[in-house]
């Protein structure tokens, strides 16, 4: 007996019910935490898209810096008079908030950028070794086990170590280490909603492989990834910024919050704090504030979780 042809349509579509987009937004708001490290996050976000207009100066502008102002302590004047550097200078003579602010921008590109490609990449992996099973499956599932095994932070040195510096090779190596994450939780959950009714009904009506794929079965896969591609950027900002701190991430013309930080760290021991303290700070408050919306998805997201 042919299945009524509206019995596709009954499927679960966890993302196109505006129901469950009222609810995971009620629910979010209610923890008071989530909602704090939203707003840092939506803060760090815009002060990172508005950098060339919210800053004194480009601090990797050789044009705007003076030795003169090298290591100067927060609050002091600039040698020429222009303005005060609140948090500072380094080094180099640059203004330390200046810096921070540009690189906030390097550090969420390289978060976010290798985030969403190891996500497409790892989703894709999953949802394949889930449909194809057999000796497919269990291929792609002993090569993700193989990455799982390795140390990351030891696996991205010996990749970067050969490719080189570069915010290209950062993120190529975040993918490259991160994609299996993604690739295992898509498989897990494909295969769960490989076994409901609404996938048998849309292969009971000819529907070619790659839509119910990518039509039925990675819709209600979406929440679990969602969860952790929000922690992923968070993982991804701190490897990137342990990287840099290590002299094998992003290059000293585009210093990321890591590199900042390592810039300061000769400094410490002459009592001169600020060069790495407030980069530190500002990677500290980013990484949180991701944190705390990463875990309240997760909760909102996992009715296990629910209260």
């Amino acid at each position: 007996m042919k299945p009524a042809a509206n019995t596709v349509a009954a499927a679960p579509r966890t993302f196109g019910e505006r129901s469950l987009w009222w609810r995971v937004g009620s629910d979010f708001m209610s923890a008071p935490g989530a909602v704090a490290g939203l707003v840092v996050l939506a803060l760090v976000v815009l002060a990172a898209l508005a950098a060339p207009w919210i800053t004194p100066q480009n601090p990797y502008d050789l044009m705007q810096l003076d030795v003169l102002d090298a290591r100067l302590a927060p609050g002091t004047a600039s040698s020429a008079g222009g303005f005060t550097y609140w948090l500072g200078t380094d080094g180099q003579g640059r203004d330390l908030y200046s810096a921070i602010i540009y690189g906030l921008r390097i550090s969420l590109l390289v978060g976010v950028g290798s985030a969403l490609i190891a996500a497409v990449v790892g989703t894709l992996v999953g949802l394949l070794a889930a449909y194809a099973g057999g000796r497919v499956d269990a291929l792609l599932m002993r090569l993700v086990d193989l990455l799982l095994s390795f140390p990351t932070i030891l696996m991205a040195l010996m990749i970067l170590a050969y490719m080189g510096k570069g915010i290209s090779n950062v993120i190529l190596t975040l993918v490259l280490l991160e994609w299996a994450y993604y690739a295992r939780t898509a498989r897990g959950q494909a295969l769960v909603e490989a076994r409901r009714e609404y996938v048998d009904a849309a292969r009971g009506q000819g529907l070619p492989a790659w839509r119910i794929l990518v039509g039925h079965v990675l819709p209600n896969c979406l929440p679990p990834l969602l969860v952790i591609g929000a922690l992923q950027v968070a993982r991804a900002i701190t490897l990137e910024a342990t990287l840099s701190f290590l002299g094998l991430g992003v290059p000293i013309t585009e210093p990321s919050l890591g590199l900042l930080i390592s810039n300061g760290y000769q400094y410490l021991l002459s009592n001169e704090y600020w060069i790495s303290l407030f980069p530190g700070l500002a990677l500290l408050a980013t990484i949180v504030a991701i944190n705390l919306v990463g875990d309240q998805l997760r909760d909102v997201l996992n009715p296990r979780l629910q209260k």
